[in-house]
C-alpha cells in the first residue's frame, strides 16, 4: 500500500470521531494505572521516611543520596528491560510481573535491617517503577481510541501525582499518630496493598489490539477492538492497523540494530530529548527533597511534613487541569507553556531564597519560608498541569508499533538516568551553592530546555498512532519523494 493512499484517506471516525469512550476502556485505564499510583507512592514516600530512618540505619549524607537515588538507578534498567520484553511477551504480562516486583520491593524496604539491604530493595523497587513508566503509557495508548488517547494516557500522570500525594499524607499521618523512629517502616510497607490490587486486576484485562496484530493474531485484535470501540470505529481502526503491520512485516521483529536507520535514529533521539527535559527542570528535587528544603528554610519537621502535603494536592489538581487542557489545545503549546513556566518559577524560588533567613530579632523569617513553599507550588502548577502529562503522552505516541517497546524503554531509561544524576547531585548542590544557587542552576538548564521545545517538539494531536508513524517517516526521511509526502500529510491531516 502506498503511503499517500493511507494518509489521504478521509474517514468520519478515528482521531476525529465524536463517539463516547466505552466503559471497558475506562476500567482498563484505571486498573493499569495502579502502576502509576505505585510509581508515585514509592518515589514520594522516601521524602518523609528519610527524616526518620537515618538514626536506625546510620545514614550519612552519601548513603542518604544512595537510598534516594538507588530506586532511580534501578528504574532506568527496569525501563530498558520492560520495554524490550513488552514487545515480545506482551504489555499485559509485563505489567503483571511488575506488580509482583512492586510487592516484593515494598515489603523488602519495610523490613530492611541495614542500609545495604535498604539500597538493594530500593533497586528492586526501581525495576518495577521504571518498568511501569515504560509499559503502562504504551499499554493505554495502544488500547485507547484515538480521539480519547490524550486524556486516557495522561491518567498515568494523574495516578503518579495521586500516589505522591498519598505518600505525603501517609508520612504526616503516621508521624502524627505513632511517631517514633520505626514509623518509616509502615510508610514503606503500605505500598504492598496497591501492588496486590494491580496484580489481581490485570489478570482480567486484555492485551492491546496492536500487540495482537503485531503477532499475527488478528481475530483477537478484532475482539478487543469490538469491546473497546464504538461499532462504527472498529473496521476503520482494524484496517489501519493491518495495513501498517503489513507494511512493516518484511522488516521483521523490531531490534536494537534497527535504530541505525537514519529516520528511526532521529525519532529515538527526539524521544530521549522529550524525556530528559522533563527531568532537567529539577521537578524531582522538589518531590523528593521538599521536606529537607523546607527545613533548611527554617520550618520545623512537623511543619515541613505538613506543608509538603500541599505539593501533592496542587500536583493532583493541576494534573486534572492538564487533562482538561489536552482536550482543547495541542501537545506542543502545552509543553511550551510548561517549560517556560517552570523555568521562570525556578528563578523566582532562587530569588526568594536570597532573602534574609532570620528577622533582625533573631527569629526565623516565616515569610521567606512560605514564599519558598509558594514558589514550589507555582512551579508544580506548570510542571504537573502542562509539562509532565504531555511528556508521557508524547512518548507513548511518537514511536512506530514494531519499535515502540524498545524505543520507549530507551527514552524512559534516559529519563531515569537524568533523574538519578539530579537526585544524587542535589544534596551536593545545596551544600556547595545553597538553596538559591541550586535553583538558579536548574533555571539556566531550563532555558536550554525551552530552546529544545521550540525547535524540536512536534504536534501529534488529531492523528492515530499509525498516522503519526507515517508523519515521522516522512519528516525524518531525506528523499525528495518522502518530503513530498510530508507536505501531503500536513495539508490533509485527519
Amino acid at each position: 500500500m502506498e503511503h499517500e493512499q493511507f494518509i489521504t484517506k478521509n474517514t468520519a471516525s478515528g482521531p476525529n470521531s465524536t463517539t463516547k469512550t466505552e466503559p471497558f476502556v475506562k476500567v482498563i485505564a484505571i486498573i493499569s494505572t495502579l502502576g502509576g499510583l505505585l510509581f508515585g507512592y514509592d518515589t514520594g514516600v522516601i521524602s518523609g521516611a528519610l527524616l526518620f530512618m537515618g538514626k536506625e540505619l546510620h545514614l550519612t549524607p552519601f548513603t542518604t543520596g544512595l537510598v534516594t537515588s538507588s530506586l532511580l538507578f534501578g528504574a532506568a534498567f527496569g525501563a530498558l528491560a520492560a520495554g524490550h520484553l513488552a514487545d515480545s511477551a506482551g504489555r499485559k504480562k509485563i505489567i503483571i510481573l511488575l506488580a509482583i516486583i512492586f510487592a516484593v520491593g515494598a515489603a523488602g524496604t519495610a523490613m530492611a535491617p541495614d542500609v545495604n539491604w535498604m539500597i538493594f530493595f530500593r533497586l528492586v523497587l526501581g525495576l518495577a517503577v521504571g518498568g511501569a513508566a515504560a509499559t503502562v503509557p504504551v499499554y493505554i495508548a495502544e488500547i485507547a481510541p484515538a480521539n480519547r488517547r490524550g486524556q486516557l494516557v495522561t491518567m498515568q500522570e494523574l495516578m503518579i501525582v495521586i500516589g505522591q500525594m498519598l505518600a505525603y499524607i501517609t508520612n504526616a499521618t503516621f508521624h502524627e499518630i505513632w511517631g517514633g523512629d520505626t514509623t518509616w517502616r509502615w510508610m514503606l510497607a503500605i505500598a504492598t496493598i496497591p501492588a496486590i490490587m494491580l496484580w489481581f486486576g490485570m489478570m482480567f484485562m486484555p492485551d492491546t489490539p496492536r500487540w495482537y496484530a503485531m503477532k499475527g493474531r488478528f481475530a483477537e485484535a478484532r475482539r478487543i477492538l469490538e469491546r473497546t470501540r464504538a461499532k462504527e470505529d472498529v473496521e476503520w481502526e482494524l484496517t489501519e492497523i493491518e495495513e501498517t503491520i503489513e507494511e512493516n512485516r518484511h522488516k521483521g521483529k523490531g531490534k536494537l540494530r534497527d535504530l541505525a536507520t537514519p529516520w528511526l535514529a532521529k525519532l529515538f533521539f527526539l524521544g530521549i530529548g522529550i524525556a530528559t527535559i522533563q527531568q532537567l527542570t529539577g521537578v524531582n528535587t522538589i518531590m523528593y527533597y521538599a521536606p529537607t528544603v523546607l527545613k533548611m528554610s527554617g520550618l520545623s519537621t512537623d511543619a515541613a511534613l505538613f506543608a509538603t502535603i500541599a505539593n501533592g494536592v496542587i500536583s493532583v489538581l493541576m494534573t486534572f487541569v492538564g487533562i482538561w487542557m489536552l482536550g482543547r489545545i495541542g501537545r506542543r503549546p502545552l509543553v511550551l507553556i510548561g517549560q517556560i513556566g517552570c523555568t521562570a518559577c525556578l528563578f523566582l524560588i532562587g530569588l526568594v531564597c536570597m532573602l534574609p533567613e532570620f528577622h533582625a530579632n533573631g527569629g526565623v523569617n516565616l515569610v521567606r519560608c512560605y514564599m519558598i513553599l509558594a514558589g514550589m507550588l507555582l512551579f508544580l502548577s506548570f510542571q504537573q498541569g502542562a509539562l509532565s502529562p504531555v511528556t508521557w503522552l508524547l512518548l507513548s505516541e511518537i514511536f512506530p508499533t514494531r519499535m515502540r517497546g524498545i524505543c520507549m524503554g530507551g527514552a524512559v531509561f534516559s529519563l531515569w538516568i537524568a533523574n538519578f544524576i539530579i537526585s544524587m547531585a542535589f544534596p551536593l548542590l545545596l551544600a556547595y551553592f545553597g538553596l538559591a544557587g541550586a535553583f538558579f542552576i536548574f533555571g539556566v538548564i531550563g532555558i536550554g530546555g525551552g530552546i529544545f521545545v521550540i525547535r524540536c517538539i512536534p504536534e501529534t494531536r488529531g492523528r492515530s498512532l499509525e498516522q503519526i508513524e507515517h508523519y515521522f517517516y516522512a519528516k525524518y526521511n531525506s528523499s525528495a519523494k518522502v518530503k513530498g509526502l510530508l507536505n501531503t500529510i500536513e495539508k490533509r491531516k485527519v
